[in-house]
């Protein structure tokens, strides 16, 4: 079904041009102002976090037909958008600094609004690795439609946000400040679970990357043989939310990267759940359908433990990275 916004027409403002017109030209400004707009040389930003990976991906429950849900785990690591207006109309550059995702977003957000996009100069700057489970092009377009809300002086509108992304990808929870059991196929929340939990996380980026559209059919066959394992693991989570809990939301997490080790499996996971109790940590976890795999601890690792895990993940040939993960 398609979003309550509508089907939009993808329109990229930095590429129309008029029919026999001499070439690319910056949309006019737009005339009716009800919004303000930034005055010249003002630059705004909009800023996404970015995940790692997933603390559950499965099915929502035990069925013949299962749709995938995800409790996407956010990462203090960010995508950035800059739009800076200028006075004087110009060409604009010939190759925007925005994704493609990106510019059909900034596109479907003007057609719907009616505006047009000033003059003015993009810049990105991004924390996030593509294709490894960090929900980079969600980060990205979402950092896009905030800094273009900004533009315009507009109300942030979710709605909005969530009918551009259905128009584009499925997507990761990242346009919300709290954990959330998410329909990332339908864009629908089901559930907040709220901002209470946090972790400090130490993981390694596998090589490669997963195609998710490919694997989307082995993933829906596994939800189906695995139908109620996933119902019990998604159960434990929701409670240790509930509770305020993170070594119960750790055990489940863990429970749901072990069972998509059927499917997906990450090379480095046998050796990390081997050795979780050594350091102490409360849980594992993966990007399901990425190349992370990493150990979840309520509370911050003492110095030691950094360097005891450190040669660890060195041992089994990957330099490990640490990052504050969730909200608490």
């Amino acid at each position: 079904m398609r979003h309550p916004i509508g089907s939009l027409r993808v329109r990229r403002p930095w590429v129309d041009a008029p029919a026999g017109g001499p070439g690319p030209t910056m949309p006019r400004p737009v005339t009716h102002t009800r919004q303000g707009q930034h005055p010249s040389g003002h630059t705004v930003s909009g800023v996404c976090h970015g995940t790692l990976g997933e603390l559950y991906q499965g099915p929502l429950r035990p069925d013949t037909d299962p749709e995938i849900a995800v409790v996407s785990f956010p990462v203090d690591r960010h995508s950035w958008v800059y739009f800076t207006p200028r006075t004087a109309a110009g060409p604009p550059p010939h190759a925007p600094p925005l994704g493609e995702k990106s510019v059909a977003a900034a596109g479907l957000f003007l057609d719907h609004y009616g505006l047009a996009l000033p003059p003015g100069d993009w810049r990105t700057h991004s924390e996030l690795p593509v294709g490894v489970g960090m929900a980079s092009s969600t980060a990205d377009i979402v950092a896009t439609l905030r800094c273009l809300f900004s533009v315009f002086s507009l109300p942030y509108d979710m709605d909005v946000v969530l009918g551009i992304l259905a128009d584009i990808e499925r997507a990761d929870s990242v346009f919300l400040d709290e954990f959330a059991l998410y329909l990332s196929g339908r864009h629908r929340v089901v559930r907040r679970l709220g901002p209470d939990v946090g972790f400090h996380t130490a993981f390694v980026t596998e090589p490669g990357t997963v195609d998710t559209a490919a694997v989307t059919p082995l993933l829906l066959d596994h939800y189906r043989r695995r139908g109620e394992e996933y119902q019990r693991c998604l159960t434990d989570l929701v409670k240790g939310f509930d509770s305020g809990d993170p070594a119960a939301v750790a055990r489940a997490a863990t429970i749901s990267a072990a069972l998509s080790q059927e499917v997906l499996p990450k090379a480095a996971f046998d050796s990390l759940r081997a050795h979780r109790e050594r350091f102490g940590a409360d849980g594992v976890f993966v990007a399901h359908t990425g190349c992370l795999v990493g150990y979840l601890f309520a509370s911050r690792p003492r110095a030691e433990v950094k360097s005891e895990l450190s040669a660890f993940f060195h041992s089994i040939g990957h330099q490990c990275t640490f990052a504050q993960g969730g909200y608490g």
